[in-house]
């Protein structure tokens, strides 16, 4: 039986039902939620019942898992689910997950756990239309450009503001330094769309000085973010949003006080970046062979 795919806005997002995401899917659903996920980049279902060795189960039908992070801990007793939890940090910043390693995932998974009453969504923007957005002169400029991405980016506090706990998750967060060279304009290895690879992990343009760096990371950036290509998700009880980490970024909006709010990721393995010319990414500094393996690039359609 066909899955019932259902638009949640225009350019980016749909809902999934007909599947229950607690038991075996067969290669038919597999392919049509890819498929989805090529079309609208998020998907939503519901995970009612779903516990953390389900959300790897689920996710490993679409590809060899990563562990959890390279330098954050797992959740106890299961190395491949990262909590994603307020009392560890709030990833309020635009960004596409682990882009400072070679291969960065292909796809990103979080399952609600803890819900605040109000507040506490995830915004996740289609680097797809963003491109298609640029005009001409500056998706030609784009097609050019490669960045340096770091997991010792700025975080636009200083560092006397931060306190003590905050200083020690930077810390575990940067105990490994990586940085890579990625394309700034991606090809999408399924479908050959081009999307803008940037976001918070980008620090600076090969070539050019931090200042010019900054300008032109920020103009491009202005596409990605813009209203018409973001969902705002609004988070349920047994929830699990699907995205396709290697043309979105996400974004979790920091408006639920002190409450707590908690999500499991479960990440896939992803393959090397190539852009616009063919050429793929480079690593610079830092070996992530323990967080993932590397994903074989698959033909385009």
């Amino acid at each position: 039986m066909s899955l019932k795919i259902t638009k949640v806005t225009a350019r980016i997002g749909a809902r999934v039902s007909g599947v229950d995401l607690t038991g075996p899917l067969d290669d038919e659903q597999v392919a049509e939620i890819r498929e989805a996920l090529n079309v609208h980049k998020a998907l939503v279902f519901d995970a009612t019942g779903l516990d953390d060795a389900g959300q790897e189960a689920f996710l490993r039908r679409f590809g060899e898992l990563t562990t959890a992070h390279p330098t954050v801990p797992a959740v106890e007793g299961a190395p491949n689910v990262l909590p994603v939890d307020s009392e560890r940090g709030r990833s309020n910043h635009w960004h596409t997950d682990v882009t400072f390693v070679l291969n960065p995932p292909q796809l990103t998974s979080l399952r609600s756990i803890t819900i605040p009453p109000y507040g506490g969504e995830t915004l996740i923007a289609n680097a797809a239309a963003a491109y298609r957005d640029l005009p001409e002169p500056l998706r030609r400029l784009a097609d050019t450009l490669w960045a340096e991405h770091t997991n010792d980016y700025d975080y636009a506090v200083p560092d006397e503001a931060i306190d003590e706990a905050e200083a020690a998750r930077r810390a575990q967060f940067t105990s490994i330094r990586y940085r890579t060279a990625h394309p700034v304009v991606r090809v999408h290895p399924l479908t050959g769309e081009r999307g803008l690879f940037i976001g918070g992990f980008a620090q600076r343009i090969v070539g050019l000085s931090a200042g010019e760096s900054r300008k032109i990371l920020e103009l491009l950036q202005a596409y990605v973010t813009r209203p018409e290509n973001v969902l705002r998700h609004r988070w349920s009880e047994n929830e699990l949003v699907l995205f396709d980490n290697r043309i979105t970024q996400h974004y979790a909006i920091d408006n639920y006080d002190d409450l707590p709010r908690r999500l499991h990721r479960v990440t896939v393995a992803g393959e090397v970046p190539v852009g616009a010319d063919g050429e793929r990414s480079r690593a610079i500094e830092g070996d992530a062979s323990h967080y993932t393996a590397v994903a074989p690039v698959p033909v385009a359609a």
